[in-house]
């Protein structure tokens, strides 16, 4: 398995944005697809958006398109989250999740194999 590492979450005012990244090491990263996933407090973790291995292909939870965009940089081992005008209900653990089948796109959290620790965020209204 891979390791991952997550970073990039902290509190933001309602309307404002976040960058998260994800470091992959220990395996090929070209070898999987990546996906983001976050679990509000007290709740089951919910699928955010996945990419495939080459980053032509992408997944989006209904919940945040058109505000969330996720990519990959496969020289620099790195997916990112680019979170654009965020809301209170995004508050949450966001994960990063590596799914050893290059072109899955999950959404499911089985499909994921490898999973970072998690950084939280936090928006105020």
């Amino acid at each position: 398995q891979v390791q991952l590492v997550e970073s990039g979450g902290g509190l933001v005012q309602a309307g404002g944005s976040l960058k998260l990244s994800c470091v992959v090491s220990g395996g090929t990263f070209t070898n999987y697809a990546m996906g983001w996933f976050r679990q509000p407090s007290g709740k089951g973790r919910e699928f955010v958006a996945s990419i495939i291995w080459s980053g032509t292909r992408t997944s989006t939870a209904d919940s945040v398109k058109g505000r969330f965009t996720i990519s990959r940089d496969n020289v620099k081992s790195t997916a990112y989250l680019q979170m654009n005008n965020l809301k209170p209900e995004d508050t949450a653990t966001y994960y990063c999740a590596a799914n050893r089948h290059a072109y899955g796109l999950g959404p499911s959290e089985g499909a994921f194999d490898s999973w970072g620790q998690g950084t939280q965020v936090t928006v105020s209204s």
